[in-house]
C-alpha cells in the first residue's frame, strides 16, 4: 500500500483538497474497530450515503445501534472533495427515465430531486451546521448557436418533466465569453462539501452511531462484514462505497471509478465577480460534452473542475492519479478562456478523486428485506445531494415503511456489470475521447455533434 496513505495524520488528510484545508475540523482518525462486534447496522463507507442513511435512520428509530466502517476517514472520499454543488440534477436524463421506467416515474424523480436540494438546506439550518450552503442556482452558459439550440431543447423538455422553473436567459444577461444566453436552473445551492460531511459525522455521532476508522472492509455478506481488524455482525449490512466499490472484490465490476480533478483559486475582489456576472452562491457550468463545472466560494475564490483525466487499467486508485499537471493546466485556461475579464488566476489549490460510474449511467438504492442486504451509489457525480435521497429512502426501506421515496424509480435499479479488463479500459478511454472529439467536432461543423448522439445512449441520456 501507498505510504501516503498509510499515513494517518491530520496534516496528511488536510492535504486531500482544498476543502480538507478549510474544513474548520480535527482530522485525525478516529479509533479502529477494535475487534468483533455486533449492532443492528452496519454501515460500509463514511461518507455522505453513509452518514445520510446513519442520520435518517437516527430520526425514525433513535434505539439502533449503528456502526459505520471507513477506511480512511469521514468524508476521505468524493464526499469531501467535490464540486460543491447541492443540485437537482440526476445522472440519467429525464427522458432517458421515461423510456425505461414510464413518464409518471421520471416526473417522480425529477421532483425528488428538486425537493432534495430544499431538504439539504433544511438539515443544514437545523443542525446549524456551517456549510456554507446558500441557493442561488446554477447557470450554464451556451456558448455556440449549437449549445443554445440544446439549451432550448432541454427546457422544453424540462418543463414537461416537472422543472417548470427553468428559466432562459438571453445574452444580456450573462458575461461567460460567446455566450448566446444561458440556462438558470434555481434548484441548485453551493456548498462547502467537507464542512457538511464532518458535520453530519459529529451529529450521527452524537445521536449515538460509531464511526470506526483505519477500518478496511475486505467483504461483507448477510449478516456479516468482514474487515481488517474483525467480524462485524449486524442485521442490516449497507455498502455505501461509491468509486471506492471498485476496490473490493465482490463489487469491484457494478462501479468504475472515474477521475474528476479541480483548482481553486485565491480569493477575488468583489469587482471582478461583478465584471464576470457569478453571485454568492450561485454554481456555473456551459453546454460543452466533456462536463465543466464551477462555483464562487465563500470567500470568493473560483472552485473549477472537470472530467478529463483517464481511466486507469484494472479500475485502479491510486493517491497520484489525485493530482494531474496537464488537467490543471487545462482547468486553468478552460475557466480563464470561459471568462475573459478574469486576471491571470493564481491557483491557491489543486486536487481530484474518484467518482463511481455504472455502467446504464442510472444510479441506484436496494435493500433486500429477506437478507438485509443494501446499498446506494453511481451518482457520476451528482451525488452531493442524491446520498441525501439515498439516505431517507434506505431509511425507509430498512425500517420497512411504504412511502413514495420507496416507489422512486431508481428503488431496486440494477445496472449490468462492466466488461472485464481490457475491455473496460479500452470502452471507458474511448468514451473521454469521444466526448472531447464531440465539441471539437460542433467547433468546426456548427452543427449538433454526431459523435455526441452516438455517445448518448451510453451515458444516460
Amino acid at each position: 500500500m501507498d505510504a501516503a496513505l498509510d499515513d494517518h495524520s491530520a496534516q496528511r488528510y488536510a492535504g486531500l483538497s482544498h476543502w480538507h484545508a478549510t474544513a474548520g475540523d480535527d482530522l485525525s482518525p478516529r479509533p479502529s474497530l477494535p475487534g468483533d462486534l455486533e449492532t443492528d447496522v452496519a454501515i460500509i463507507g463514511a461518507g455522505l450515503t453513509g452518514l445520510w442513511t446513519a442520520y435518517e435512520l437516527q430520526r425514525r428509530d433513535p434505539s439502533l445501534r449503528i456502526a459505520l466502517l471507513e477506511k480512511r476517514i469521514a468524508g476521505f472520499g468524493a464526499s469531501g472533495r467535490n464540486g460543491g454543488w447541492v443540485s437537482a440534477l440526476f445522472p440519467r436524463s429525464a427522458a432517458s427515465l421515461a423510456q425505461t421506467h414510464g413518464r409518471a416515474a421520471a416526473i417522480a424523480m425529477r421532483r425528488a430531486m428538486i425537493g432534495t436540494v430544499a431538504e439539504v438546506g433544511r438539515v443544514i439550518a437545523e443542525e446549524g451546521i456551517d456549510a456554507h450552503y446558500a441557493l442561488g442556482g446554477t447557470v450554464v452558459f451556451a456558448r455556440s448557436d449549437t449549445q443554445w439550440a440544446d439549451a432550448r431543447a432541454e427546457v422544453e423538455q424540462a418543463r414537461a418533466f416537472g422543472a417548470d422553473a427553468l428559466e432562459l436567459w438571453g445574452p444580456e444577461r450573462v458575461r461567460a465569453s460567446d455566450a448566446r444566453g444561458a440556462v438558470f436552473d434555481p434548484a441548485c445551492a453551493r456548498v462547502h462539501p467537507a464542512r457538511l460531511t464532518r458535520s453530519l459525522a459529529r451529529i450521527v455521532e452524537r445521536r449515538g452511531a460509531t464511526i470506526y476508522e483505519g477500518t478496511e472492509v475486505t467483504s461483507w455478506a448477510p449478516g456479516v462484514v468482514e474487515t481488517a481488524r474483525g467480524r462485524v455482525r449486524a442485521r442490516h449490512v449497507i455498502a455505501a462505497l461509491e468509486g471506492y466499490g471498485a476496490t473490493v472484490a465482490q463489487s469491484r465490476r457494478r462501479i468504475l471509478p472515474l477521475y474528476s480533478l479541480m483548482i481553486a483559486s485565491e480569493p477575488l475582489p468583489a469587482a471582478v465577480w461583478d465584471e464576470i456576472g457569478i453571485e454568492h452562491g450561485q454554481t456555473f457550468s456551459d453546454g460543452r460534452h466533456l462536463v465543466i463545472y464551477g462555483q464562487r466560494t465563500a470567500d470568493d475564490r473560483i472552485a473549477f473542475g472537470g472530467r478529463g483525466a483517464r481511466y486507469h487499467f484494472g479500475s485502479a486508485i491510486r493517491p497520484e492519479y489525485d493530482r494531474v499537471g496537464s488537467v490543471f493546466d487545462h482547468l486553468r485556461r478552460t475557466v480563464q478562456e470561459l471568462f475573459p475579464q478574469l486576471p491571470p488566476l493564481e491557483v491557491s489549490s489543486t486536487w481530484g478523486g474518484p467518482l463511481g460510474v455504472p455502467r446504464d449511467w442510472h444510479a441506484s438504492v436496494a435493500y433486500d428485506p429477506r437478507t438485509g442486504l443494501g446499498s446506494a451509489g453511481g451518482y457520476v457525480g451528482d451525488g452531493l445531494s442524491t446520498t441525501n435521497l439515498a439516505g431517507r429512502t434506505l431509511a425507509d426501506l430498512i425500517t420497512g415503511a411504504d412511502t413514495e421515496l420507496t416507489r422512486l424509480p431508481w428503488v431496486g435499479h440494477r445496472s449490468p456489470s462492466w466488461e472485464p479488463e481490457p475491455l473496460r479500459f479500452l470502452g471507458a478511454n474511448a468514451g473521454l475521447v469521444a466526448m472531447t472529439g464531440a465539441d471539437i467536432e460542433e467547433r468546426l461543423t456548427r452543427r449538433p455533434s454526431l459523435i455526441a448522439r452516438a455517445m448518448a445512449p451510453l451515458v444516460g441520456h
